[in-house]
């Protein structure tokens, strides 16, 4: 996978049984400075910790995008979550990690018990209460992995479930 390529699936979640799954969970409030269609420029603010992430559809294919994402001072943050678009997002983050799986020469799927897979499930808060999206990163688009049973449909590549789009 090429540097600074993140690949990942994005899915409805239609049951809270993943929070029991859950290992860790943080809250995140985020803006926008640039809400682009082919790119992004994001501010973050996780707990005590703020990054400032771009991402763009213009220099990879398929599902994968270019991310570059660095950790900047709190303070710095803080202020420019005051020049972010209108509409922050405040969200809690479930983090459940999963093995995951590889595919043999032959087809059939086995466990690959030395590779860790890790669900973020996002819980929206405020103006976007109710809507739970789970999402996983993967390193090549075509590998695969287990769905929990809490998972629902399929939205990878749907603009309106992009975070810069809520």
């Amino acid at each position: 996978m090429a540097k600074n390529t993140e690949i990942e699936r994005k899915f409805l979640v239609k049951s809270d049984a993943f929070i029991a799954q859950a290992t860790t969970s943080y809250e995140i409030m985020q803006g926008y400075l640039c809400k682009d269609p082919e790119k992004t420029i994001r501010v973050r603010i996780r707990d005590a910790r703020a990054f400032l992430t771009i991402k763009s559809s213009l220099l990879r294919d398929g599902i994968a995008k270019f991310e570059w994402e660095k950790e900047i001072d709190l303070s710095d943050a803080k202020e420019l979550m005051k020049i972010c678009l209108p509409g922050a997002i405040c969200k809690t983050r479930y983090i459940i990690e999963v093995k995951g799986q590889r595919t043999m020469d032959n087809g059939q799927r086995t466990m690959d018990n030395g590779q860790s897979l890790k669900w973020e499930v996002d819980v929206f808060h405020g103006r976007l209460e109710g809507r739970v999206l789970a999402e996983i990163e993967l390193s090549d688009e075509d590998e695969a992995f287990e769905r929990p049973d809490w998972l629902g449909e399929e939205v990878t590549g749907q603009p309106q479930y992009y975070n810069a789009n809520m």
